[in-house]
């Protein structure tokens, strides 16, 4: 994987929701990228055009039962975003609500996805995660 999603970077979100996107990450996600809720957390995630066609397309093939959940949490939310002439994106409402976006805010690169934190959320993620559960997840799959 040549263009890996990396690093931590610290912006203000203004009054109208938009954050300036991190020119790094800017240069691997493209002109227009996707947002949506995070499954697991409270973050958003952020997906490239290439990396959002994957994961719609593994979506659409599993069964409708199955992925009814799925569907409404990472589609009924998702946005387009296009980042201005000063690389900012206007994150959508909804899903500032959802992340609890307020006004310092964390873009995280995380391989082939970046992730929009609050600022405090993401202080206190790495507060409590415990390095013994990722050097078992590593070694389960031989990383």
């Amino acid at each position: 994987m040549a263009n890996v999603l990396m690093g931590e970077y610290l912006h203000n979100m203004d009054a109208k929701g938009r954050v300036s996107f991190p020119t790094k990450l800017r240069e691997i996600l493209g002109e227009t990228f996707y947002v949506t809720k995070t499954i697991d957390k409270h973050c958003l995630t952020v997906y490239p055009q290439d990396e959002w066609e994957k994961l719609s397309n593994k979506v659409a093939q599993l069964p409708q039962a199955k992925s009814a959940n799925i569907r409404r949490v990472l589609f009924s939310g998702a946005g387009e975003l296009n980042p201005d002439k000063q690389g900012r994106v206007l994150i959508p409402q909804h899903l500032r609500e959802y992340a609890g976006l307020d006004k310092d805010v964390m873009v995280i690169g995380a391989c082939n996805v970046a992730e929009i934190w609050d600022k405090a959320a993401w202080d206190d993620f790495n507060s409590s995660f415990d390095t013994a559960d990722l050097m078992e997840v590593m070694g389960e799959y031989n990383v």
